[in-house]
Formats: C-alpha cells, sequence, structure tokens
C-alpha cells in the first residue's frame, strides 16, 4: 500500500468536521434525499478517499461544505465546522471569504474548467491575482512559473501562451490544478479528477496529487467511483451508498479486511479480482431511488447475504477497530459467521 499514514498515525485535530450532513433536492417527482445523516473529518495533511457508485450522493456532499449546491437543494440537517468552527449557517459573502483560501475544488472535466480563448498561462495568472493582489507583476509572473512545475508542466516558459486546445488531457488536468493551488488551500477536493482521462494518464495525476499534498501538506478529499484509483493514494477511505456513509477506515482495513457487502461488491468489481476467462463481477441490480429510500438497509436488495432485519431496519455503525466502522447488521455479535469473498492482496 505504498507505506501510505493510517489515521492512528495522524493525531492532529480535524481540520474539517461534518456531522450529521442531510441534503435533499426539490423535484417534480418529490423531495430527493441525496445525502441522508453523514458524518466524516478530514485531518491536516491526509487523502480521504470517498468512493461509490454514481449517483450515491459524493458530489453533492462536497458541494454542500461549499457551498454550492443549486438552488433547489436544501441543507435539512447537521453542521459543517472548519478548525472548531461551525460555518454551517454562513451567508454567501462569508464563504467567499473562505473558499481559495481555506478549499479548492478540481472538477473531472478540465475542458468546462478552462477558458478555450484564455491562454492557460493567463487563467493560472487570474486566480493568483485574485488571492494575492499586492503581488507585482514580475512576482505575479514567478508564482505562474512555480505553479506550473509544481504541477509537472514542463518547460513553462513556452507553454505560458498556448491554449486549452494546445494541451493534452492530463495536462489540461494540470493546468486546473494548477488554478486550485493559487490560493495555497489548506483543503483540496477533487472530484473524480482522473474521470475523462485514459489509465496511463490517470495514474500520473492521482501520484501527482500525493506529491503535491506531500509537498504543501494540503488536506485531500478525493473523489471516485472506483476503489482501485483510490488505492494508489488514500490515507483513508469512506464508501458511500445511497446517499449514506456504510464503511469507513485506514486503507489497509478497507482493501485487507473489508466488512461491508457493497465494499465486497465495490472490490470484487476491480480487474485484479477478475477470474481467468471469466466476465467482470458486476454488483447485480441498481441503487434505490432517493426520492422513497427503502425501509431498513438500502443495500438489502443487492446483497446476497442480507439478514431479515436488514429489510426493516437501518443498521447502526458497528466499530471493528478504533479506526475502522461498518454500518451492516452482518457486524452484530448476533449474526451468522461468513467469509467475505475478498480480503488481503489482490490478485493479478
Amino acid at each position: 500500500m505504498n507505506g501510505r499514514q493510517t489515521e492512528g498515525k495522524n493525531n492532529s485535530p480535524a481540520l474539517l468536521e461534518v456531522s450529521n450532513l442531510s441534503v435533499s433536492f426539490d423535484t417534480p417527482q418529490g423531495e430527493l434525499q441525496a445525502v441522508r445523516g453523514v458524518s466524516f473529518a478530514l485531518r491536516e495533511g491526509e487523502v480521504l478517499a470517498l468512493v461509490g457508485e454514481s449517483g450515491c450522493g459524493k458530489s453533492v456532499l462536497c458541494k454542500a461544505v461549499m457551498k454550492l449546491l443549486n438552488r433547489n437543494a436544501r441543507v435539512k440537517s447537521g453542521s459543517v465546522k472548519v478548525d472548531g468552527m461551525d460555518i454551517t449557517n454562513y451567508r454567501e459573502r462569508d464563504m467567499e471569504r473562505l473558499r481559495g483560501k481555506l478549499f479548492s475544488m478540481v472538477l473531472q472535466d478540465p475542458m468546462t474548467s478552462l477558458n478555450p480563448t484564455i491562454p492557460v498561462g493567463e487563467q493560472i495568472t487570474e486566480a493568483v491575482r485574485v488571492h494575492e493582489p499586492k503581488l507585482s507583476r514580475a512576482a505575479v509572473r514567478a508564482r505562474v512559473l512555480e505553479l506550473m512545475r509544481l504541477v509537472g508542466i514542463e518547460d513553462p516558459e513556452s507553454r505560458y501562451r498556448l491554449y486549452p486546445h494546445n494541451f493534452s488531457g492530463g495536462m489540461r488536468q494540470r493546468s486546473v490544478l494548477a488554478i486550485a493551488l493559487a490560493s495555497r488551500p489548506r483543503m483540496l477536493f477533487a472530484d473524480e479528477p482522473t474521470t475523462a482521462l485514459d489509465v496511463t494518464i490517470q495514474a500520473q495525476i492521482l501520484d501527482l496529487l500525493r506529491e503535491v499534498q506531500r509537498k504543501l501538506g494540503t488536506a485531500t478529499l478525493l473523489v471516485s467511483h472506483d476503489l482501485g484509483v483510490v488505492a494508489r493514494v488514500a490515507d483513508r477511505v469512506a464508501v458511500m451508498y445511497a446517499g449514506r456513509i456504510v464503511e469507513t477506515g485506514t486503507a489497509e482495513e478497507i482493501f485487507y479486511d473489508p466488512r461491508h457487502p457493497y465494499t465486497w461488491g465495490l472490490l470484487r468489481s476491480l480487474p485484479a479480482w477478475a477470474e481467468p476467462g471469466q466476465p467482470l463481477y458486476t454488483i447485480p441490480g441498481m441503487p434505490p431511488t432517493l426520492i422513497d429510500p427503502p425501509r431498513g438497509d438500502a443495500f438489502a436488495c443487492r446483497n446476497k447475504y442480507a439478514l431479515a432485519i436488514d429489510y426493516e431496519e437501518a443498521p447502526p455503525m458497528f466499530e471493528i477497530t478504533p479506526t475502522h466502522l461498518a454500518a451492516t447488521w452482518l457486524c452484530d455479535p448476533r449474526a451468522p459467521k461468513i467469509a467475505p469473498p475478498v480480503g488481503g492482496e489482490a490478485r493479478g
């Protein structure tokens, strides 16, 4: 696991604390409960990966923290604290002071983040000037070139004047990362930053995120639908399903000792776990609609290990270790013992 730190080795106070956060959207079909009672913490200098299928609420959760939700969204309950300061009820003018300086966001498609009519260097320059208006022109240019080198853009002096269409997908994502880092943020939200890239470039961007995190000490929340992607960089992992976090732990605990059947399914879906000559495993069924969430455990209808209580009552978070929690009735001492279909070193 590349010798990453575990939660036990990072005893620093939480930089970000999200407690019992619930977010709903008003739709023509009714209230869609996108995030349901989510709690987690992000500490200084760590990479927390938030994983789950598309539509499980990962991106909504990030936007709720930064207060970038659509107008039809409502935060129904919960709190968001930064350095112990509650920002749950902050107004837009208050959040404007935090965005950039406190946290920045990198989105999954760099072409929608970059202006195609402005050279990349000038777009990074604009970000630097917004956050450091007192810098001289020479100092701004030096800072821009420094950022371009930091994110791995070679020969920045000549590439400063190039437009986004002159860059490859990986180079555009590096440029977007440079813009996000221009404000020297303490937290970086990376929302599926490798989805639009091929596998080789994905690995390069993930290594870059990890390198930047080590150099700057930036706490990173990495959002992904692919557990294989986050294995490369995450210190801790939170698995999300149907608007809730269903398992959380250090990367080692999630990959080597997973406890929730949904986590088992995500791991079995990785190519490394495919049986030779057999189709790649897929989790049966579809996630439930969150306009009318099912009673009990939302994963029960897709879970061949489901117990009768799963259809009646939502499971609490059971503590496996001080750093490893899982919301599944299979962790109850009264539940039958089931051998996990995955765990330990992946094959292949």
